[in-house]
C-alpha cells in the first residue's frame, strides 16, 4: 500500500526509526518525531523533523497541529517506554511521565487524526502496543497496564470507523532487538532462543503487510501469534501465578 505522507512517533532508535526508514525508502515523504534532533535528522529520505517531548503538554500539542494540517494519511504512534521494578519504588514522576507518552499522548494523537482521514474517507492509524498487553507482567505493572488499554482502545476505534474508508490497527511484537531493555532496565531472561527476538525491521514488515490487508490485530512473528492465542485460553489467576513465578527464576 503507498502512503503519501507518514508521521511516526518515536522515530529517533528502533522500532520507530525502522518505520521511519522503510517508509521514506518506499516513497513516503516522513514526518519524524522525537526529543533528539540529531538522529531524526540523520535519517535518509524526504524526512521533516518535529522534535517533541510526548511528556509534555507542548509536545503532543504540537503533533496535535501537525496531524490536523491535512497532509498525512499514515498516522504511526510508536513512541513509548517502560521502566522495570516494583511500583511501590518507582519515582512517581516516572510513573506520570510513562503514562503521560504511552497512553495520553497516543490517545490524544489519535483523537486528533480522526477528523481528518475521516473526512478523506482513507488513510490508517497504527498504534503500537506489545504482546504484553495480553498479561499480567510483575515489575512492569505500569508498562503492561499502559499496553494493556493501547490494545484495547485501539480495537474499540477500530469498530468505530469501520466501512469509513479508514483503517485503525494496533501492532503487539515481542522480543524486539532495540533499545527499550536499556531504558526500562529489563534484565533480560536467560537462555532464550534467537528465533523469539526479532529485528525492528522484521517487525515493521510485518506492520505494514497487516495493514495492507486490513488487519486490526497485527502480532509479528509465529513464537508470538502462538504465545497470544495459548494466553487466550490460559486462566487469568493462572497466568498471574506463572508471571510471578518467572519473576522468582529469573531471580528479579
Amino acid at each position: 500500500m503507498a502512503w503519501q505522507k507518514a508521521l511516526v512517533t518515536g522515530a529517533s532508535s528502533g522500532i520507530g526509526e525502522a518505520f521511519a526508514r522503510r517508509l521514506a525508502a518506499e516513497g513516503t515523504a516522513v514526518v519524524a518525531v522525537a526529543r533528539r534532533e540529531d538522529r531524526l535528522r540523520a535519517l535518509p529520505g524526504d524526512v521533516e523533523v518535529l522534535v517533541a517531548d510526548l511528556a509534555t503538554e507542548e509536545g503532543v500539542a504540537a503533533i496535535e497541529r501537525r496531524v490536523a494540517a491535512g497532509d498525512i494519511d499514515l498516522v504511526v504512534n510508536n513512541a513509548g517506554f517502560g521502566t522495570t521494578g516494583l511500583l511501590a519504588e518507582i519515582p512517581s514522576d516516572r510513573v506520570a511521565q510513562e503514562i503521560a507518552v504511552d497512553v495520553t499522548a497516543l490517545a490524544r494523537i489519535t483523537r486528533a487524526a480522526l477528523p481528518v482521514l475521516l473526512e478523506q474517507r482513507r488513510g490508517a492509524i497504527l498504534n503500537v502496543s506489545s504482546v504484553v498487553s495480553f498479561f499480567p507482567t510483575p515489575k512492569m505493572a505500569v508498562y503492561a497496564g499502559a499496553k494493556a488499554f493501547v490494545t484495547a482502545f485501539t480495537e474499540s476505534v477500530a469498530e468505530e470507523v469501520r466501512g469509513t474508508g479508514v483503517t485503525v490497527s494496533v501492532l503487539c511484537p515481542g522480543l524486539t532487538r532495540t533499545e527499550f531493555q536499556e531504558v526500562s532496565h529489563y534484565e533480560q531472561p536467560r537462555n532464550l532462543p534467537e528465533f523469539v527476538w526479532r529485528s525492528p525491521e522484521d517487525v515493521v514488515a510485518d506492520a505494514l503487510a497487516g495493514l495492507a490487508a486490513g488487519k486490526v490485530l497485527i502480532v509479528p512473528g509465529l513464537p508470538n501469534k502462538a504465545a497470544v492465542a495459548a494466553l487466550g485460553v490460559t486462566p487469568h489467576g493462572l497466568l498471574r501465578r506463572i508471571a510471578a513465578a518467572g519473576q522468582r527464576l529469573r531471580g528479579a
